[in-house]
């Protein structure tokens, strides 16, 4: 009886093990969706946690691609910690690997505003980007193959009126081609006009966390089932090499809570990718049934319906949802999909062929 006492406590004593969480997300044709989050934090700059927290919590979160981007000119623990700027890349990356997670080299180049803050990714040495002229930061960075993007340009901190304005070292970046991307999304709040930014210079639109404490403190306290804010990237292979093609050339959307942002073609494939809507199953002597079924983790939000047709269609995450249509109607059923963002005012419209 002791014996079984015994290994019952031992049992009960052994830590839980996370559970990897999975997303049903479309895959656009010949390209595999990848869940990234690109800016993050640890104690080699103003984060709270070891560099492979870091790494658990993207694989607990069933994230394909992380990015540890520590401040190079920020660092308020340096009294603390000794000042290596690769230590985070060094301590995580065959962490990283060994749990499947595609870890980007990374850093956060830190100054005011303009320019602000902005990511370079695919780094090499981030201890060479400890310059005092930013646009030599810059130009090291791009020497060393990086992907760019400015962060939070909308940050009360740096913009008191939270509306991003492109400023002439901006337009420099542009010029240069040393400026691939924006965050759209970043932490717990988004800026409407980097879709138009983004549309017009071609640039890749970002969602991150910028998290610096623990994420489940920031995201999933009070609500579990909540998803941490994240860059959907459409590459060709879940693979290093893959992901900054993708990246380079734009294939990105924001996603965070039950939105998604980004360019019309890829939000327009996205969610037809998302859906199927069938034919019509029954029929009265004045209606048509027919099912919509969405195969993915986000839930759509269809409004503005045509006069004669429902004025709106909610589609649940993962569901089949039923339609009923006068047969009197005989117009397209053309709705706008409220949660999809394609400009500062506009969202994705969209066509149900029934």
């Amino acid at each position: 009886m002791r014996k079984v006492i015994f290994i019952l406590a031992a049992i009960a004593t052994l830590p839980l093990m996370a559970q990897r969480r999975t997303y049903n997300l479309p895959q656009l044709e010949g390209r595999v969706t990848l869940t990234c989050d690109f800016h993050t934090h640890t104690v080699f700059s103003d984060g709270n946690v070891w560099p492979t927290v870091r790494v658990d919590e993207a694989w607990r979160d069933g994230l394909d691609a992380l990015s540890i981007t520590d401040h190079i000119e920020y660092l308020p623990h340096k009294d603390y910690i000794p000042v290596d700027y690769n230590a985070a890349w060094n301590i995580a990356r065959n962490y990283a690997a060994e749990r499947n997670i595609i870890l980007v080299n990374g850093t956060e180049i830190t100054r005011s505003m303009p320019p602000g803050h902005l990511n370079a990714l695919f780094i090499e040495d981030a201890s060479k980007l400890r310059k005092d002229n930013f646009l030599e930061v810059v130009e090291e960075a791009i020497n060393q193959g990086a992907f760019i993007h400015w962060n939070h340009p909308g940050w009360r901190n740096q913009e008191p009126d939270g509306i991003p304005k492109l400023y002439d070292i901006h337009k420099t970046l542009l010029q240069k081609g040393w400026l691939h991307g924006i965050e759209f999304f970043n932490s717990t709040e988004y800026y409407p006009l980097v879709l138009e930014f983004c549309k017009q210079y071609n640039l890749a639109v970002i969602a991150n966390s910028d998290v610096h404490g623990l994420i489940s403190e920031d995201y999933f306290m009070n609500k579990p089932e909540a998803i941490r804010p994240m860059t959907l990237v459409f590459a060709r292979e879940r693979t290093h090499d893959s992901l900054k093609e993708a990246m380079f050339k734009g294939e990105t959307v924001a996603w965070f809570d039950d939105m998604i942002a980004g360019k019309e073609s890829l939000l327009n494939e996205f969610f037809n990718k998302s859906i199927t809507v069938s034919k019509p199953f029954h029929e009265t002597g004045r209606n048509l049934f027919f099912e919509i079924t969405n195969h993915t983790d986000i839930p759509w939000q269809l409004v503005n319906g045509p006069q004669g047709a429902p004025a709106s269609i909610n589609i649940p995450a993962n569901s089949v949802t039923r339609v009923v249509l006068a047969k009197t109607f005989t117009g397209k059923l053309v709705y706008d999909v409220r949660n999809a963002l394609t400009g500062e005012n506009t969202v994705l419209k969209t066509e149900l062929i029934y």
